[in-house]
This record gives C-alpha cells, sequence and structure tokens, in this order.
C-alpha cells in the first residue's frame, strides 16, 4: 500500500470553514439568498455557504476582507468573485501584478493570485453587509489560523475598518494602530499592516477610492517586500 499524501493544513481549514454553522442568524441568511437568488442569477446554483479564502499558499501579500457579498461570493464560492467590489479589486491585482487576468466572474474563470491570498474577516454573508461583534468573534479563530498558516507573508491589506479591526483583534496590538487609506504598522516581526478603503460601490461610485488609490496600496506592498 502506498504512503497517504500529507494533508494540508489549510485544506483542512478551508473544510472546517465550509462546514461551519456557528452563527444561526448568517446560516439562515445565506441559504435563503440562495434558495431566492436574485433575478438575474435564477438559472445559477448559489454556493450558500462559509467561503475558504483563496490563492497563493505562499504569497506575501495577504487581503483580508469584511464578508462575502450576497450575489457574489456566497453565489460563486470565491472570495470577492461576481460582484462589483471583486471586479474593483481584481483589476487592482492584475494592474499591479498580483493576478493574471483582471475579471472575476465564477470559480472557474481561471483567475490566478500571485503572490497574494485573499479572505475575510467573516467567511458567510451577511444581512446589510453587517456582521455582528459575536459573528465577528465567531470566525475569529478562521483568521488566527490563516494568518499561522501563511508564513510567508510579508505585508497584510486590511479592506475597511472592520477588516483592519479584525486583524489588529487576532495580532492582539495595544494599542490599535489608526486606520487610515494607506496606513502602514509594522507588527514588530517583518509583518506590515496596511489600511485600504474598501472597494465597495459605496467608495468607488462616489470617488472616495479611485483607482489610483487603490493601486498605490498595491504598489506599496510590493516595495515593502524588500
Amino acid at each position: 500500500m502506498s504512503p497517504r499524501a500529507p494533508v494540508d493544513p489549510l485544506d483542512t481549514l478551508d473544510s472546517e470553514v465550509v462546514a461551519c454553522r456557528a452563527c444561526p442568524r448568517l446560516v439562515a441568511w445565506r441559504e435563503e439568498v440562495a434558495a431566492t437568488k436574485r433575478a438575474a442569477f435564477r438559472d445559477q446554483i448559489y454556493w450558500g455557504r462559509p467561503v475558504p479564502g483563496f490563492g497563493d499558499r505562499r504569497a506575501r501579500l495577504l487581503i483580508v476582507g469584511l464578508a462575502p457579498a450576497a450575489h457574489g461570493a456566497n453565489r460563486t464560492g470565491r472570495m470577492f468573485t461576481g460582484d462589483r467590489s471583486g471586479d474593483w479589486l481584481y483589476a487592482a491585482l492584475f494592474r499591479t501584478g498580483f493576478a493574471n487576468q483582471p475579471t472575476s466572474v465564477d470559480a472557474g474563470d481561471g483567475l490566478v493570485l500571485r503572490d497574494a491570498y485573499i479572505t475575510a474577516s467573516v467567511r458567510c454573508a451577511p444581512p446589510a453587509n453587517q456582521p455582528t461583534p459575536s459573528e465577528r468573534d465567531n470566525c475569529r479563530p478562521f483568521l488566527e489560523r490563516e494568518l499561522a498558516l501563511l508564513t510567508e507573508v510579508k505585508v497584510i491589506v486590511a479592506l475597511g475598518r472592520f477588516g483592519h479591526d479584525s486583524v489588529c483583534s487576532v495580532l492582539g496590538l495595544r494599542p490599535r494602530p489608526p486606520f487610515a487609506h494607506g496606513s502602514e504598522a509594522g507588527l514588530g516581526d517583518g509583518r506590515v499592516l496596511m489600511g485600504c478603503y474598501h472597494p465597495s460601490q459605496q467608495n468607488t461610485f462616489t470617488g472616495k477610492l479611485t483607482e489610483p488609490m487603490t493601486d498605490a496600496v498595491f504598489s506599496r506592498a510590493l516595495e515593502l517586500f524588500g
């Protein structure tokens, strides 16, 4: 009998994420959305489960978002895939060399991340994009384990204040460094935490976040790799 291949700890973590039912409100919402669907996607089968992280497992860049979008990652099963926030994010990653293509339509569209890994503070789509503190805390161990397993990470880019606060909490940063677009905080171990406005339509449609602003964050990450 040939020896079994070793189990990848990230694969184990992803399986646990997908199977999680710790938050009754989020379970009910994600499944309701998956059943009722949006009219434009009525012929599609929604993922309707927690969404695991995605990307290069030897990445030096870790991107931490808020949570899956109801008709984005909750539909496609891949972080920031199938919604306008993802369109904005992956286009920026393509322009700065972290992705092989600028679009993100579905999990089988050929998108490959280079030296980057994407995850979120909360793994289920929350109503109104607003997780509760207890829901965030239930997901915290997943982010803790990702940060421990992604050993090559040099720069963590937090998308929005929620993601920034989640990373600060997981890392036990006291006092917490202030969040701002383009902010940088050394973590004392060679890693750097950066802030970036979330690529939500609220920010991109109003001009609070522009393409040059987004590109500047990821270009700076490249500089910080050394």
